[in-house]
C-alpha cells in the first residue's frame, strides 16, 4: 500500500543553498522532518541549478518521511535573468525596462512547459508573454 501524505509544502528555495536556518528552518520544523537530511538532498539535487530560485513541492508523510518535486524557475525569474534587470516595472503596462527577443521568450517558454498548462510551446510563449508585458518587458516584434 502507497504511503498516504499528511501534509503538502511547497517553498521557493534558492538552488543549492538550502539551510536549516529561517526559511526552510521554520517552514518544515514543525512538520517534524529531518531539516538536514532534506537541506542535503534538495541541494544535492539542485548543484547544477545554482544561482536559481526553485519553487519546490515537499510531500511528508505519517512517519514523518519526505520526497520532494523541484519544478522550474519562476516565470518572472527567468524573465528577469534573461533581460538582466533586477526588478521589474512598477506599472508594467504603460512602463518599459527592458526587451527580449522571440528567441529569448521561446528558450524561456522551453523551459517552463513542464509546469504551464500549455500544450505546445505557442501557448508557453503566450503565457510567458502576458508574464513579460506585466513586469514591463516588451516582446521584439510584439505590441
Amino acid at each position: 500500500m502507497a504511503k498516504e501524505a499528511v501534509k503538502k509544502i511547497k517553498l521557493q528555495i534558492p538552488a543549492g543553498k538550502a539551510t536549516p536556518a529561517p526559511p526552510v528552518g521554520t517552514v518544515l520544523g514543525p512538520a517534524g522532518i529531518n531539516l538536514q537530511d532534506f537541506c542535503t538532498k534538495y541541494n544535492d539535487a539542485t548543484r547544477e541549478k545554482m544561482g536559481d530560485v526553485l519553487p519546490v513541492e515537499i510531500s511528508v508523510y505519517e512517519d514523518r518521511s519526505f520526497d520532494f518535486i523541484i519544478k522550474t524557475p519562476p516565470t518572472a525569474f527567468l524573465l528577469k535573468k534573461y533581460a538582466k534587470i533586477k526588478k521589474g516595472a512598477t506599472n508594467g503596462s504603460k512602463e518599459t525596462v527592458a526587451t527580449i527577443s522571440q528567441a529569448t521568450l521561446k528558450e524561456i517558454a522551453e523551459i517552463k512547459l513542464p509546469d504551464l498548462n500549455a500544450y505546445d510551446v505557442e501557448g508557453a510563449m503566450k503565457i510567458v508573454a502576458g508574464t513579460a508585458k506585466n513586469m514591463g518587458i516588451e516582446i521584439e516584434g510584439q505590441e
